[in-house]
């Protein structure tokens, strides 16, 4: 089990939302789990602007701001809504049981609404799926 699951959601919303979560826990799995949070106590619209905003402070924050990547950032948050829409857990450590392939094949699932140009290359700016829409 990932360390993040050391901290409750709410702790771990926080701490993220100060910017002030060690980035030694910011895994893959804990930004599905960031997304997982925010989508079901905000919905998708509001999960995707905060997600963005508060990204974009923590890159800013840690000194790596060309990590960050607008399309792959929303794009992800509409694939896993799709999950959380299809979802009978309650906690994330369920939902992520119940879903394993959004650990194991996060990428290959993008590809089904992205080619890796469109996906990797759009870093600023947002672009819409280029294969199929969500």
């Amino acid at each position: 089990m990932e360390t993040h699951f050391s901290l409750t959601d709410a702790e771990f919303e926080r701490l993220f939302g100060t910017g002030s979560l060690d980035p030694d826990l910011f895994t893959h799995e804990a930004h599905i789990r960031l997304a997982w949070i925010h989508i079901r106590r905000y919905g998708l619209d509001k999960a995707c602007y905060n997600i963005v905003n508060q990204l974009q402070d923590y890159v800013k924050i840690l000194g790596v701001t060309d990590k960050f990547n607008l399309t792959l950032t929303i794009a992800s948050l509409k694939l896993i809504d799709y999950f959380v829409e299809n979802s009978k857990q309650g906690s994330f450590a369920e939902f992520i049981t119940e879903f394993p392939q959004l650990n194991t094949n996060f990428s290959e699932l993008l590809t089904q609404y992205y080619t890796s140009g469109t996906l990797h290359e759009t870093r600023q700016s947002h672009m819409e799926p280029d294969i199929m829409n969500f």
